[in-house]
C-alpha cells in the first residue's frame, strides 16, 4: 500500500483485543505488512506457500486471514470503507437500493464435491457467487454456493442477510431468473422488494440493460483479480472473504485518489 492508501485504511482497522484491555499480546508483525501480503495474494493469484520473502511468513499471513474471516473482521473493514466511499461521492453511508445477480465460475481441484456443482445454463462445473451491490457497484452482501444452486433459492437467504445488515434498502433490481415466488416471499419476510428488469424478446446482440449493467461491471472487477478468476478456496467462507478483500483493494484505491470524484 502507498502511504496515501494506508492513511485511509489505518483509522478503520478493528482495534486488537490487547489494546482494549481484553488480554492477549501484540502481534509479531505490523498490520500494514500483513494487509500488503493479503492484497498481493488476491491481486496476483499466488498460492499461500508461494508468498514472497518480502512479506511476513505465509503461515502467519494465513492465520491472520483465517482469524479475520471467522470473526467477521474483513466484512467489518469492508463495510467501513464502503461508507467512506459513499460519503466521498456525496451519498448516504447506507444505500436505499441495490442490484442482485450471480456468477458461475470454475472450481479448482481442491474444491470438494460437497460445495461444487454443475450449472446447466452456463455449462460450468464449480461454484456460484451470489451478490448484491448498491447503485455505485459497491458490495452489500455475498454468498458462495455450489453452481447448481438456484438463483431464487440463494436470493431468499442473501436478501435476508442484506436486510439484517442494511436496514434502509427498499428496492432490489434483478433479472428474469429471479421471477416467481421470490417477490411474494420478500414482501412477507423483509423489506427489500425485487424489481425485475427483463430483456425484451426483440433485442438482438449485446444490449445494456438499465441497472443490471452495474452488477455486471462488479463481476468484471472481480475477474481482474487473479485469485478470483477461478475458485481456489477449500471452503465457501474463504471464497466469500476473498471477494471482500478484492473490494477492499478497489475502494482503498478510490479513497486515495487526489482528485475529487463527481457526484
Amino acid at each position: 500500500m502507498t502511504d496515501a492508501v494506508w492513511t485511509q485504511v489505518r483509522p478503520l482497522l478493528p482495534v486488537p483485543a490487547w489494546m482494549r484491555g481484553r488480554g492477549g499480546q501484540p502481534e509479531a508483525y505490523c498490520h500494514r505488512a500483513i494487509l500488503d501480503a493479503i492484497r498481493y495474494l488476491v491481486d496476483n493469484g499466488i498460492k499461500w506457500r508461494a508468498m514472497p520473502g518480502d512479506f511476513p511468513p505465509w503461515d502467519r499471513v494465513y492465520a491472520f486471514f483465517r482469524r479475520w474471516r471467522d470473526h467477521g473482521l474483513v466484512q467489518e473493514l469492508h463495510d467501513r470503507l464502503r461508507g467512506q466511499v459513499r460519503e466521498k461521492l456525496g451519498r448516504d453511508t447506507e444505500p436505499t437500493a441495490g442490484v442482485i445477480d450471480s456468477q458461475s465460475v470454475k472450481a479448482d481441484a481442491v474444491v470438494g464435491s460437497d460445495s461444487r456443482g454443475f450449472d446447466g445454463g452456463k455449462l460450468i462445473n464449480g461454484r456460484k457467487r451470489h451478490v448484491v451491490v448498491d447503485t455505485l457497484g459497491l458490495l452489500l452482501g455475498v454468498m458462495v454456493t455450489a453452481a447448481d444452486t438456484g438463483d431464487r433459492t440463494a436470493a431468499h437467504v442473501l436478501l435476508g442477510q442484506v436486510a439484517d445488515a442494511h436496514h434502509r434498502p427498499a428496492l432490489i433490481w434483478a433479472d428474469g431468473g429471479y421471477t416467481g415466488s421470490l417477490v411474494e416471499n420478500c414482501l412477507a419476510a423483509f423489506a427489500p422488494v425485487p424489481a425485475i428488469v427483463k430483456r425484451s424478446d426483440d433485442m438482438r446482440g449485446f444490449v445494456v440493460l438499465p441497472k443490471r449493467w452495474i452488477v455486471e461491471r462488479f463481476f468484471a472487477h472481480l475477474m481482474r483479480k487473479r485469485r478470483l478468476v477461478r475458485d481456489f478456496e477449500r471452503c465457501t467462507a474463504s471464497a466469500e472473504a476473498m471477494i471482500y478483500w478484492s473490494m477492499i483493494l478497489l475502494m482503498t484505491r478510490r479513497l486515495a485518489r487526489s482528485r475529487p470524484q463527481p457526484t
